[in-house]
């Protein structure tokens, strides 16, 4: 390995495909930082960001509040296969189109097919061979290479977000090879890709109404309805006055569809309820409108990798009658289309699927010593419902972040509930109980219900700002 700046690099060779290794080798790039007192080392802890297809060469940085970690772990950063250093999957660039309408007519349904065609098309022309063997199941087989050539007799690890999908198959192909195991923002392991998207649009919808029950019970201050019913008709009078033009600073109604997305995030209520009394007014400006869709679409995930992604998430079966998805549109069109939920239910390039998996994943079981699942009940990437089941089917401890919207929570969110419980099992193995709830630090802005409250005497910082941090620290993923 070489070391730069405390953190040293190296790259390991592994088969493009296991099942014949003749058949070519790809190059892993990972990185290293030491255990801080030998003495005291337990072995090494690696870890996976999430995507699939983001980068974790930087994931060794992630814990340096960490110290016990710090001190009895050599921490283990990786691209997978097909990302950053590593060699990359790539695909031949589609134009992107932002342009889909949140609400969009029957007619317009086929729209996101061609689309997903085009992007399947261009994927499997730019991908070649490697693209059938860019997958969860021979990225668990790197991980064991990597395990032996550090020589190491088991391992530990903490991955966030599809991470964690990563890790379980991990110790479901190599049981003996995995030792303690942090699962952050979990996945359903039970669920196909597509059955989890509609907890993500159920998310986004309860995070809707949580929004309207906070603002209904301030209604001496915000004056949108004493019922979370009324605040909602106040955002369906906000769209129905977009669909016939321009208003309150948003040009059309998808803009403003997603702008509601912002009721993801706790700390964003407040700024958000005075958003929505200035959109009514009339006086909030185009330049605040545009800031807040451009602030919620700088936060969202984008794979480092465009071709990991789309190879991944093809693990899974999904349906192939584009009528399935066309249904579930227009349900969700009809019923609660904030938050972009639409584009969710909306046909993917998986759903015209180019290549044949080489292999089903496998099941997902637990022969190695029960780890920690961490989910957040506000989560829209990966809900709540999801952890619990992994969890369950486990039989592992889940940590609850309570009224918390964000995603990813161990050495990420500086929660020192979270940290502690976390640490405690990765230092010392105690584990704790098997339900266990932490508050979260996505904190509503102190409004107190009840009573009048001037919106002056709030935090002045605009509804953009707020979220522009928010996307800022979300960046890690």
């Amino acid at each position: 390995m070489t070391p730069t700046t405390g953190v040293e690099c190296a790259t390991v060779i592994v088969p493009m495909d296991y099942k014949n290794p003749g058949n070519g080798n790809l190059e892993i790039a990972i990185s290293r930082k030491k255990a801080a007192d030998p003495a005291r080392r337990r072995g090494v802890l690696m870890t996976n960001p999430g995507g699939p297809g983001g980068s974790g060469l930087g994931a060794v940085h992630w814990f340096n509040a960490q110290t016990d970690v710090l001190r009895m772990y050599d921490i283990i950063g990786m691209d997978p296969r097909g990302v950053g250093r590593s060699t990359q999957l790539r695909c031949i660039s589609t134009p992107s189109d932002d342009s889909f309408p949140s609400r969009p007519t029957d007619a317009e349904l086929s729209n996101w097919s061609e689309y997903a065609r085009s992007i399947e098309a261009n994927c499997e022309r730019g991908g070649g061979e490697m693209r059938r063997f860019i997958s969860t199941m021979n990225t668990a087989r790197d991980m064991d290479v990597i395990r032996g050539a550090l020589g190491e007799k088991k391992v530990s690890y903490v991955g966030y977000s599809y991470g964690t999908q990563l890790g379980a198959v991990f110790g479901s192909m190599f049981p003996k090879s995995l030792d303690r195991s942090v699962l952050d923002s979990a996945l359903d392991p039970l669920k196909t890709w597509h059955e989890q998207d509609v907890d993500v649009v159920d998310a986004i919808t309860d995070n809707v109404r949580k929004w309207t029950e906070w603002t209904a019970a301030r209604n001496s201050t915000y004056g949108l309805g004493s019922t979370p019913e009324a605040v909602r008709a106040v955002l369906d009078g906000i769209a129905a006055k977009l669909k016939a033009g321009p208003h309150g600073g948003y040009a059309d109604v998808s803009s403003f569809d997603y702008a509601v997305g912002a009721t993801r995030y706790r700390r964003s209520w407040a700024a958000f309820s005075r958003h929505i009394v200035s959109v009514v007014a009339g006086t909030s400006s185009a330049e605040e409108a545009s800031a807040v869709v451009a602030a919620l679409k700088k936060g969202d995930i984008e794979p480092t990798s465009a071709g990991t992604y789309q190879a991944v998430t093809c693990e899974w079966d999904w349906f192939t009658d584009v009528n399935t998805y066309y249904n579930d549109m227009k349900r969700w069109r009809d019923t609660n289309p904030y938050g972009g939920t639409v584009d969710y239910m909306a046909p993917t390039n998986c759903t015209f699927r180019a290549f044949k998996r080489p292999e089903k994943i496998p099941a997902i079981t637990r022969k190695y010593p029960a780890g920690l699942v961490v989910n957040s009940d506000g989560d829209t990437q990966t809900p709540l419902a999801n952890g619990r089941v992994m969890a369950e089917h486990l039989n592992e401890p889940l940590i609850n972040v309570a009224n918390d919207g964000q995603h990813g929570h161990y050495a990420l969110r500086r929660n020192a509930c979270v940290d502690a419980l976390v640490n405690k099992y990765l230092v010392s193995g105690v584990l704790p109980a098997s339900r266990v709830t932490c508050a979260g630090t996505d904190i509503a802005e102190n409004v107190p219900p009840g009573q009048a409250t001037s919106m002056s005497v709030q935090s002045s910082r605009p509804l953009s700002d707020i979220l522009g941090e928010i996307a800022s620290e979300t960046k890690p993923f």
